[in-house]
């Protein structure tokens, strides 16, 4: 099926009319003095005709672990039990992606930059990146978009006092097989620039 253009999007957007929908998907988080968590993520890309995409992220974590005090009906154990023995352990139900708590939510714009810097490919715009982070930080990201792929780099990181100190970041985004991969770099917490989330996402059906 060809690729058709979403209805009123702004030409100057067109770069990243892949990206408009809503894509849902799991992912990891692993960075120095974090534990290692899964999480489940929703992200929505849409635009009200201007010359930008809108962007909306949250991250929730999945908690594997087994609370401290255990129901008896998750054992077959105590009162529940009959004299025949207790019942087969059952696994609790997993809870719904929107009761899963909230690790990280991002709000922000996308917009392809009319420039074209030294070193970039015919194939390739310019792209500005502008997200909001309820934790504090204000990040401006710079780089390209161009065959299913974003590469971004920080151009300015501001926080709040109360915030946590991030002094760099990098994001990759890429079109894989239909599905939107994505690896998110941070130097903060005096570590490194490393790899601190990635994720795979699939893009929803509007219902």
């Amino acid at each position: 099926m060809p690729f058709a253009f979403p209805e009123g999007l702004a030409p100057e957007a067109y770069p990243l009319a892949w990206l408009v929908g809503r894509w849902r998907g799991e992912g990891v988080i692993s960075y120095p003095e974090i534990d290692e968590a899964a999480f489940v993520q929703d992200v929505v890309f849409d635009h009200d005709g201007g010359p930008y995409l809108r962007y909306e992220s949250t991250i929730r974590l999945v908690e594997p672990e087994i609370p401290g005090t255990v129901p008896d009906e998750w054992t077959g154990e105590g009162e529940q039990a009959d004299a025949a023995g207790p019942a087969a352990p059952s696994t609790p139900p997993e809870p719904a992606a929107g009761e899963l708590p909230v690790w990280q939510t991002e709000t922000g714009y996308w917009r392809v930059s009319p420039d074209r810097p030294e070193g970039l490919s015919e194939s390739q715009q310019a792209l500005e990146v502008m997200l909001a982070d309820p934790a504090g930080w204000l990040t401006l990201y710079v780089g390209a978009v161009g065959n299913g792929r974003i590469d971004l780099v920080h151009d300015l990181i501001a926080r709040t006092s109360s915030s946590a100190e991030v002094t760099a970041a990098k994001r990759l985004y890429g079109l894989v097989e239909g599905d939107l991969m994505w690896v998110w770099e941070l130097a903060a917490f005096g570590n490194p620039l490393q790899s601190y989330a990635s994720a795979r996402l699939v893009r929803q059906e509007d219902s």
